[in-house]
């Protein structure tokens, strides 16, 4: 670990990020270049005394996961991410598990959506981020781990999962799931993530057996759907899909089909966030993809 190398380059990378562009008024009275310490530290969620202990070559070394954080607080380009982690003693993520970092590109278009529920999915399915809308709509996906990281894992084995959307439209929201996954796995042929994923999903699920089988291939762009919120009631959702050119990551924009719908995103919006079971709000919506280190499906601790 380079202490002080690693304390300049957070230094300097914070002073140059103007704070419009994560979302922060700046206001007649600010004295700093950039963003505060304490701005990093809200939108890497973690401490402030962290952040300055980083920043003075005092702290000991952060993990993989933290430094992903800071990643994105910082709005790091892919390269600038790299050297991040070799400048903490980590290697960076390989091509295939680099995809679990939201873009820069992609964090700063989720900001500039504000009150439109937003958020990254890498092409697994697995979220990457989410602006305050969208967690309030499908709850915090941030701490799922192991094969619950991804949409169709939970759709095929937890019941929980499938609530949130009403019946009649389950079987098309299993085939649309499955026929991405198929997508998927097709570009990434040989890929021990997606086949792992798959021979589990096999393995688990005789809906899954049946709907691979039939062999439907489909990268999901556009949708409608209903979402049952246990809030705010039925919400009627148009899902727009932008995808990056290499097809690895997505930036899924959720906005509402109707007047009823709008009004109650607006009460949610107010409402804000409330403790609730996400067990009994699954959020399945979205594909990704995994790591080397899979716990088994059981290692899912304060699973949502």
């Amino acid at each position: 670990m380079q202490r002080d190398q690693l304390a300049d380059f957070l230094r300097r990378r914070r002073e140059a990020i103007p704070p419009a562009e994560v979302g922060i008024a700046e206001g007649p009275r600010r004295r700093t270049t950039g963003l505060r310490r304490e701005e990093v530290a809200m939108l890497a969620g973690v401490s402030v005394d962290y952040v300055v202990r980083l920043e003075q070559g005092r702290s000991s070394q952060p993990s993989p996961q933290l430094l992903g954080a800071l990643a994105r607080a910082l709005r790091l380009s892919d390269d600038e991410r790299d050297h991040l982690f070799h400048l903490a003693g980590h290697r960076p993520p390989l091509a295939d598990g680099a995809a679990r970092l939201a873009r820069a590109g992609l964090m700063r278009m989720l900001d500039l959506l504000g009150d439109t529920p937003a958020m990254v999915l890498s092409d697994l399915g697995e979220v990457l981020a989410q602006n305050r809308m969208g967690i309030l709509l499908a709850g915090d996906h941030s701490g799922f781990t192991g094969y619950r990281r991804y949409t169709a894992y939970r759709w095929f084995t937890d019941p929980a999962a499938r609530t949130v959307h009403p019946p009649e439209e389950r079987e098309h929201y299993a085939r649309s799931i499955v026929a991405d996954l198929r997508a998927a796995a097709g570009r990434r042929s040989g890929d021990p993530t997606v086949t792992g994923l798959v021979d589990r999903l096999r393995a688990a699920s005789a809906d899954f057996r049946r709907l691979w089988a039939e062999y439907e291939v489909a990268v999901r762009r556009a949708d409608r759907k209903t979402v049952l919120h246990p809030r705010v009631g039925r919400l009627a959702m148009d899902c727009e899909t932008l995808v990056t050119p290499d097809l690895g990551q997505q930036l899924l924009v959720l906005t509402p089909a109707d007047a009823e719908t709008r009004e109650r995103l607006d009460l949610l919006r107010v409402l804000g966030v409330e403790e609730f079971p996400t067990d009994e709000f699954p959020t399945e919506e979205f594909p990704t993809e995994p790591t080397e280190e899979f716990p088994t499906e059981e290692a899912g601790p304060g699973e949502r």
